[in-house]
């Protein structure tokens, strides 16, 4: 039995769907389509922004070909993600030149990693990087990047510049995205203070109560984020925009090919249990091909909702429960005596070894504040069983270190 009342809805797959035009989507028509095309079915509000989005849409950390991004925009995707660092400013580039003429029936958002002493000017040039590779006059939600300390936010000239780029028209509304140790801290300070519009977090069915209570007594599996759904009721209270982002738990859809059954694949199983939560508004997710987009698409207004999609995504947590680090969990914190940040170095290892993005990988790390390199002349014993679901730490920061080192 699923458990969500919305889920329970949803009742079967999505069939085929034709494509709208983006000018019946911008006007609100195009919300149904027919035909034997793959494309987006649903729209939603962002929370107070009043901004409509594709429930499902465009990541960009992995790509910066323009061709996907009209792909995409051809099968009725109107949110777009970007960020200054994705592929050194390329994917920025490859948004903008494919979204011109269409600028106003879109959805844009470009993110920067304002440190907790940058200044407004430092920040405001950014800003303004992004607008030119972008070409466009203002962005509708600008982020405060991969947030994973708390005086980031605390920062007064972030607040300063915000406000500034809203009177001159550079920005609509302003956010923070997440996905670090300090997750649920970030963003239970921005949420007080009323910092921002927008929050894009990583959210999937293994950091999801609902499903963990489900199979908990069969895999053994427990919550090891407890704060991270308060923080999304928080958030729809405050009438502020969630955005889930690395909801295929690592990715592994390869593992999963030989179990998909009825249709139904596993990327639109563990999209469809995403949008069943009434706190989420929506998600993104790294677009790298045609054939990735169309099967996306396809969950678009929660198809996964059967049977045969809960098999799934109850197969993966099987498979990789025990080798997915959570982000933001943090339990690991205190382990290391040399002050290593682990699970930011577990996620870089991730970006290598399950999205086989070398390029991020290397970036993110050489951007730790401390790597792992102090992990090759350690026993391991310091963080030997500080994991919750077992992760070997010090056999993987080793890895990590003589992967990026």
């Amino acid at each position: 039995m699923i458990s969500r009342r919305k889920f329970m809805g949803i009742g079967g797959v999505v069939a085929g769907l034709g494509v709208g035009t983006m000018v019946e989507i911008a006007r609100g028509k195009g919300k149904e389509f027919s035909g034997e095309v793959p494309a987006i079915r649903s729209y939603v509000e962002l929370g107070r922004t009043g901004l409509k989005i594709s429930d499902i849409s465009f990541g960009s950390s992995q790509s910066s070909d323009p061709d996907l991004v009209r792909y995409a925009l051809d099968r009725g995707i109107t949110y777009f993600d970007t960020a200054e660092s994705y592929r050194f400013g390329t994917s920025e580039v490859a948004i903008g030149a494919a979204l011109r003429g269409v600028r106003d029936q879109i959805v844009l958002a470009s993110k920067t990693k304002a440190a907790a002493n940058a200044g407004r000017a430092e920040i405001m040039t950014a800003l303004e990087g992004s607008l030119r590779r972008l070409k466009t006059d203002y962005l509708d939600v600008y982020f405060n990047h991969a947030v994973n300390r708390v005086e980031r936010m605390r920062n007064e000239e972030w607040w300063e510049f915000t406000e500034l780029a809203q009177r001159q028209g550079k920005i609509r509304f302003r956010g923070m995205s997440g996905h670090g140790s300090r997750l649920v801290d970030s963003l239970e300070y921005s949420l007080e203070q009323d910092l921002v519009d927008v929050i894009l977090v990583a959210y999937n069915f293994g950091q999801d109560p609902d499903f963990l209570g489900r199979i908990k007594q069969s895999l053994h599996f427990s919550d090891v984020q407890p704060g991270l759904p308060r923080m999304l009721y928080k958030a729809k209270q405050k009438n502020v925009g969630v955005v889930a982002m690395k909801t295929l738990m690592g990715a592994r859809r390869n593992d999963m090919r030989r179990y998909e059954r009825d249709g139904i694949t596993f990327s639109q199983a563990a999209f469809g249990w995403v949008l069943s939560d009434p706190h989420v508004d929506g998600l993104i997710v790294s677009m790298t091909n045609k054939g990735d987009i169309d099967e996306y698409v396809g969950a678009s207004g929660g198809a996964g909702g059967t049977d045969s999609g809960i098999h799934l995504l109850e197969r993966y947590m099987s498979l990789n429960g025990t080798s997915y680090c959570r982000h933001g969990c943090n339990i690991c914190a205190d382990a290391c005596p040399k002050g290593i940040e682990i699970s930011e170095v577990l996620r870089t290892r991730m970006y290598d070894v399950d999205y086989q993005n070398r390029t991020l990988a290397q970036a993110d790390y050489a951007a730790l504040d401390v790597d792992a390199s102090a992990c090759a002349g350690c026993d391991g014993r310091p963080c030997r069983n500080s994991c919750p679901v077992g992760i070997p730490i010090s056999e993987w920061t080793r890895d990590a270190a003589a992967r990026f080192g």
